[in-house]
């Protein structure tokens, strides 16, 4: 089991023919994702060849998503376009009924995100990030920019709002795996929280602990803390970045601002811990708890 992206799962590229929606798209074919069509209304008609293991696999290009879904049963977008253009690639793919946008994108305008982020919601529509790389279920399915060779399968739910502590985990417990591996974002509005994927790993059968990743700023980790002790009974593993971060200096994430004794580390670790959940304070440290609550 995985959630959100398996095996079926059918994706198409807003951004496909710029140079980073060609490289990730690159690396998500070879990672086994059925990446069905791009989206580039100046080139539709057209297709890009990419590398496979028997030679190349053609990818055609469509003028709209609403298109694009029409033509292949897409079920997943994934954006890679300019930020001053994510606000209106996200509405088309909301208008055209997919029900899983992934947000790659960094430096959306907040105000663009919220615009957004409504319009889905009132459609029944998911999204994750934006500002984020993306979600992998290994061996099955890879939306994003997440390496999809540093882990396998296995019996954990990873959610973290930071890209590169979400690799570092993946690393770690590689002798375990992962069901899924999600990263949510570290922007003030996101359209997928920790709770969101908290919720999604308790209902998952094979997802046996979870990890959660969080960082200074905002109070997401406090009400992921409320939400695990009241509805959580899988064993959760945290761990809080930005224990070393100067007082009253913003890092990082746009949503990584402290304000007065809100959104430290300390706080975000007193709430984890009054809920249950073990909290490392290095991430080999989490991981260690991690393997000793499974072994």
């Amino acid at each position: 089991m995985a959630i959100f992206l398996t095996e079926a799962s059918k994706v198409i590229v807003q951004g496909m023919t710029g140079s980073e929606g060609q490289k990730h798209t690159t690396r998500m074919l070879a990672s086994g994702t059925a990446v069905v069509g791009g989206v580039n209304p100046r080139k539709a008609g057209t297709s890009v060849d990419f590398p496979a293991a028997d030679g190349t696999v053609s990818v055609p290009v469509f003028g709209t998503v609403a298109d694009a879904v029409a033509a292949t049963g897409a079920d997943v977008s994934v954006v890679f376009v300019p930020p001053a253009f994510t606000k209106a690639a996200v509405i088309e793919a909301v208008d055209a009924g997919v029900p899983l946008i992934v947000i790659i994108t960094e430096g959306v305008p907040v105000a663009d995100t919220a615009e957004f982020y409504t319009h889905a919601a009132a459609k029944g529509v998911r999204l994750i990030g934006p500002n984020c790389p993306g979600l992998i279920s290994p061996g099955k399915s890879n939306v994003g920019i997440i390496p999809a060779d540093i882990s396998g399968a296995g019996k954990i739910g990873l959610v973290s709002k930071s890209g590169t502590l979400t690799y570092q985990m993946m690393y770690e417990l590689r002798d375990i795996g992962f069901s899924t591996a999600i990263g949510i974002g570290g922007d003030p509005i996101i359209g997928t929280t920790h709770i969101d994927a908290l919720a999604a790993f308790e209902a998952d059968p094979d997802t046996a602990a979870i990890v959660m990743i969080g960082e200074i700023g905002g109070d997401a980790e406090e009400r992921a803390a409320a939400y695990i002790k009241e509805h959580v009974t899988k064993p959760v593993v945290g761990y809080v970045a930005g224990f070393t971060a100067p007082e009253g200096k913003t890092m990082g994430h746009a949503g990584a601002i402290v304000s007065g004794s809100s959104g430290t580390a300390k706080g975000k670790q007193e709430a984890l811990e009054a809920a249950g959940v073990k909290v490392g304070k290095t991430p080999s440290e989490t991981a260690n708890l991690v393997r000793a609550l499974l072994n």
